[in-house]
């Protein structure tokens, strides 16, 4: 088994499955990265967890005989740090941001409290019992109400202005959740590839980007280069990048951006930092890539490159 000493990876075990909400979506990205890395000339492993939490991962790992691996599992356990520390154990490369920076991206409320101090614009929000949210407005409609620790618009309550009750959470949502103002305005993100920014994409929607308009064939449009000012695509740019940097991330992200075009700079407010964006086909950081001339093997290949870089 090839340890950090490698410069040359010629088999690739790609991780995707797992036991998040997200086990469909990883299972997608996961089989579209496996088919490129092959184009790409590599050799491909795929690896599919189960549901079940950590399961035998260290067994299974341990047994292959990889160089690297593509890490496309998503949400909790996947990309909050915990395989990570399995694959740092194992002194096994991998792709996508290390320990530190992808559990510090999926705990939102110390994210937002990273990048606050690196004086970019959040929204404010607290976190409080889902029984007293349930009960009561926590804050002022409108507000949105979500895990502080998942992916994908999994678990989300928009609660409009003007609404007479409290959400209903479903009880599958975690004792503890996070409460923030409503930032309204048009849905922008731009992904990071390194220390290059790629691209700003609009989003439009009929209603919010949840996890349908995400994943499903046409729940939504993706609008590249977005048709904004020239401005609000350059802080864009700059903010995501400045982001990226101070959640100490590394390989892809993607950063995600509301803005409310009657206030201009003002109106733009960064939402979220996704460590490892989804590679299905309606995801937005290839289509970036592609708009800036990198295929899809190709941004595979850099990938995998770049998690053979010491650190």
């Amino acid at each position: 088994m090839a340890g950090r000493s490698s410069r040359t990876a010629h088999t690739v075990a790609v991780l995707m499955g797992g036991p998040s909400a997200e086990r469909e979506v990883s299972l997608s990205s996961g089989r579209e990265c496996a088919d490129a890395l092959r184009v790409a000339g590599y050799e491909v492993i795929e690896v599919e967890l189960g549901p079940e939490r950590g399961g035998d991962l260290v067994a299974v790992l341990a047994g292959l005989r990889c160089d690297v691996v593509f890490n496309a599992l998503h949400g909790r356990w996947g990309e909050d740090g915990c395989v990570q520390g399995i694959l740092e154990w194992l002194d096994l490369p991998y792709t996508h941001s290390g320990v530190l920076a992808s559990a510090l991206a999926m705990d939102k409320t110390r994210a937002k409290d990273a990048l606050r101090a690196a004086g970019l614009p959040v929204v404010e929000s607290v976190i409080a019992c889902a029984a007293e949210v349930r009960a009561r407005h926590v804050l002022t409609p409108p507000y949105v109400v979500k895990p502080n620790d998942e992916g994908s618009s999994v678990g989300v309550y928009i609660v409009h202005d003007g609404a007479n009750q409290p959400p209903q959470l479903a009880d599958t949502m975690p004792r503890h959740v996070m409460v923030e103002a409503y930032a309204p305005g048009r849905e922008l993100t731009t992904a990071v590839m390194g220390d290059r920014a790629l691209g700003v994409t609009e989003i439009v929607t009929e209603g919010w980007y949840d996890y349908a308009a995400k994943y499903s064939v046409g729940g939504s449009r993706h609008i590249i280069p977005a048709d904004i000012p020239a401005q609000i695509a350059q802080a864009c740019l700059d903010y995501a990048v400045r982001a990226h940097r101070a959640l100490g991330c590394r390989g892809l992200s993607r950063t995600d951006f509301r803005w409310d075009d009657t206030r201009g700079l003002d109106g733009l407010i960064l939402l979220e930092v996704n460590t490892q964006p989804g590679m299905t086909p309606t995801s937005l950081a290839p289509e970036q890539a592609a708009h800036a001339g990198i295929g899809f093997p190709d941004l595979m290949r850099w990938m995998v490159e770049d998690a053979l870089c010491p650190r």
